[in-house]
């Protein structure tokens, strides 16, 4: 699914916050959903996927989490993190691409003017200025999940600081499965999709027997 105003979607009408963001994902996916269902989210996706799974619990059957945002940052993080996203020049994009990838792909440059692009549209632009360090949820509302759930968390990971991971191991459930695999950067899906693809299919099976 494409949020408002990134990947092929229309810019939206209002202005894009988290508030508006969560309102109008729930509610696709309420339409989208007639059953529970395994939730996948990464990066900000994981902060979507965590937020429905709370309001939302009888319809997610398990929720995996690939590098997700919804935890906590400090103002320095948050602020390195934004300063990540304001992009205005190929070069900027090609030193974002490379946080993002476990090993920088040969395309790399050939993406970047079309990152620089993405990145300024509206509604990216809207989400960005609104952000704030208390962005995601709670340690109740993490705790409160009842579903099975899987976290990978490369161990590329550059982009997302490692206080995130810490927050999650904290506060999660402890039936929570959380695993760094190697060779595997922000964007599990793009590093090692077959491993990947075959890590969330076996979960999934896993929820159907738990």
């Amino acid at each position: 699914m494409d949020a408002p105003g990134h990947g092929f979607s229309e810019e939206p009408r209002a202005r894009l916050n988290r508030e508006s963001l969560l309102e109008s994902m729930t509610s696709a996916l309420d339409e989208l959903l007639d059953e529970p269902a395994i939730v996948c989210g990464n990066s900000l996706g994981g902060a979507i996927a965590l937020h429905y799974a709370g309001v939302r619990p009888e319809r997610v059957r398990g929720l995996v989490l690939l590098s997700p945002a919804g935890a906590p940052w400090s103002d320095e993080e948050l602020r390195l993190l934004l300063r990540d996203f304001r992009m205005k020049t190929s070069r900027d994009a090609r030193a974002f691409l490379n946080k993002i990838y476990h090993r920088r792909p040969w395309f790399l440059p050939l993406i970047a003017p079309d990152v620089v692009h993405s990145a300024n549209r509206r509604a990216p632009r809207e989400l960005f200025d609104s952000a704030v360090p208390d962005f995601g949820a709670t340690p109740e509302e993490l705790s409160q999940l009842g579903m099975p759930i899987l976290l990978w968390w490369g161990r590329s990971e550059r982009l997302l600081p490692a206080s995130n991971l810490r927050y999650f191991r904290e506060h999660l459930p402890r039936r929570a499965v959380i695993e760094e695999p190697e060779g595997v950067g922000h964007c599990a899906h793009l590093d090692a999709p077959r491993a990947t693809c075959q890590r969330i299919v076996e979960f999934a099976r896993s929820t159907a027997t738990s």
